[in-house]
């Protein structure tokens, strides 16, 4: 079921509690995938990656390849902010008079230690990912940090094109001041200068407001077409994997129930290693407790496919085990 649904997306989103599996389904979906011929970029956004350790490989911040047709990155929380911050101080010495660098400096530096920097920083790469990868793979697969992160991940692209905008406007009303301003004064060296010029920033204060003006569309625009993308379900999924285990479950629910009221729809649940019922004694009153847990998800989430995955003797690593593991989702109920 859950191959079924890769194979008709561009996009695929696996998230879910952490410790469930969800690198490992990411995985064996973009292997499945990319032995099927389509060309894909596997991205683990979770700070702490497992791809690595799964694959046995090293993999980092930039695409790597895997498998033939299948490359992976991971998105690291502390170096995407540090190329972000750079980013943002470049833009800011430019645009701003030298004699306001320290201040441009403490900024950045308070910056980044404020709450939901790691998270802007990321969605901005996924953004961007999102933009670019698509152009050149024929299917994107997220292995998604746990619930909470991620739900406050999707929540912030229009949370981030809402403050843009309102950037914008405030600039659109700064940069009509700066004109009136350099109509009252009559001297340009002394409007430019009440405004920030500086031998560093475009002498012209009409050339620094578009400027910051052009800086400000692309970030909306970026974020306007995550928006876009994340919504339109013919193009995206999102998958949940659990455990059928209390705790799971209820997360599960509480992470659907926050996706929808992004605009995100939930499109499969996968629960993965499920106690065999012919196992023994133990196992089997586990199996029967797990089915009570089920009953309730599917209690609440009735409309949503579920498919079951049977708890493995050993661990899930290497392409040869993924494969297998690929083949189990293939004929998963």
């Amino acid at each position: 079921m859950l191959l079924r649904l890769a194979a008709s997306r561009r996009i695929l989103f696996v998230g879910g509690k952490g410790g469930v599996g969800k690198t490992t389904v990411a995985s064996a979906v973009a292997l499945a995938q990319a032995r099927a011929g389509r060309r894909v970029l596997l991205v683990s956004t979770d700070p702490a990656h497992n791809l690595g350790h799964l694959w046995q490989r090293r993999v980092g911040g930039e695409p790597v390849p895997l498998s033939p047709n299948l490359e992976a990155v991971e998105i690291d929380p502390e170096s995407t902010v540090d190329a972000h911050l750079r980013q943002v101080g470049q833009a800011l010495r430019r645009l701003m008079p030298p004699h306001l660098s320290g201040e441009v400096d403490r900024h950045l530096e308070l910056a980044r230690e404020a709450p939901g920097m790691h998270e802007a920083a990321i969605l901005e790469r996924i953004a961007g990912l999102l933009q670019d990868g698509l152009s050149r793979h024929d299917l994107l697969v997220f292995d998604t940090a746990p619930s909470g992160h991620t739900a406050r991940l999707m929540a912030l692209p229009e949370m981030m094109a809402a403050w843009t905008d309102g950037l914008l406007r405030r600039q659109s009303r700064s940069e009509h001041f700066g004109q009136v301003l350099r109509h009252l004064g009559g001297d340009d060296g002394v409007a430019a200068r009440a405004l920030g010029g500086g031998a560093r920033g475009p002498a012209d204060p009409g050339a620094r407001d578009q400027e910051i003006r052009a800086v400000l569309q692309r970030r909306r625009h970026l974020f306007e077409h995550m928006r876009q993308v994340l919504a339109d379900r013919a193009t995206t999924a999102f998958a949940i994997v659990l455990a059928a285990e209390r705790l799971p479950v209820l997360e599960t629910i509480e992470l659907q129930a926050q996706l929808a009221r992004t605009g995100i729809e939930v499109a499969a649940l996968v629960v993965n290693r499920r106690s065999p019922a012919d196992g023994g004694g133990l196992l089997a009153e586990r199996r029967r407790q797990e089915q009570v847990h089920l009953e309730a998800l599917r209690t609440a989430l009735p409309e949503i496919p579920l498919q079951e995955l049977p708890l493995l003797a050993g661990d899930v690593v290497g392409e040869q085990a993924l494969a297998a593991f690929a083949a189990m989702l293939e004929g998963g109920r």
